[in-house]
């Protein structure tokens, strides 16, 4: 079994993260073979990253913050992951930025996806993260899903976001055509290195 990890990459009040985050997640679980998980940051109030060493250090002790340890186990256990992320100021969330930089080897060699929002459509924020996906080790796909203004906008006027995404539908089905593809290549890549 595949398991892709869809990670929601706002934890403001009132975010519309969660209404894209939950539509790829249905579109997961209707594929065979993909077990799905959804990981809010919400859940996972790290401590912005302080330590001595980085993440990437050969043979650093392990991380002591409980948090981080369940984060970590999450990321490991992950083939893969969809990233839904706002654009803020050109760039995604700082509280996204954290959570990627907490960890390294449980990264490495693993597929990447995104779905964004806001201006541009969060076009700047992907570009971003795909470079600091690369440093990672993770192999961020081409493929992705960038969500339109007017969308955003229904949500913010408590209207129905479902109709606009529902337009996505032909991009959001390359984009995990493209994410499987290259999680089970690298799984079997993995697989056969080790």
């Amino acid at each position: 079994m595949t398991v892709i990890s869809v990670v929601v990459g706002s934890i403001r009040q009132a975010r519309f993260s969660e209404k894209p985050a939950q539509w790829v997640l249905q579109h997961l679980k209707d594929r065979a073979g993909v077990d799905t998980r959804l990981l809010d940051l919400r859940d996972f109030p790290m401590p912005f990253f302080d330590q001595p060493v980085p993440p990437a250090m050969p043979g650093r002790a392990p991380y002591e913050n409980e948090v981080v340890k369940r984060w970590t186990a999450e990321i490991a256990r992950s083939d893969g992951f969809v990233f839904v992320t706002p654009e803020y100021n050109y760039g995604p969330p700082a509280v996204l930025k954290n959570a990627l930089d907490w960890v390294y080897p449980e990264w490495n060699r693993k597929a990447a996806a995104f779905v964004s929002y806001g201006s541009v459509a969060g076009a700047r924020s992907v570009q971003q993260l795909r470079e600091t996906a690369i440093e990672l080790q993770l192999a961020p796909i081409r493929s992705s899903v960038h969500i339109p203004a007017a969308v955003l906008w229904a949500h913010f006027q408590g209207g129905d976001v479902n109709a606009g995404l529902a337009e996505l539908e032909a991009q959001a089905k390359a984009m995990i055509d493209d994410l499987l593809w290259w999680t089970e290549a690298l799984k079997t890549a993995r697989a056969t290195a080790s």
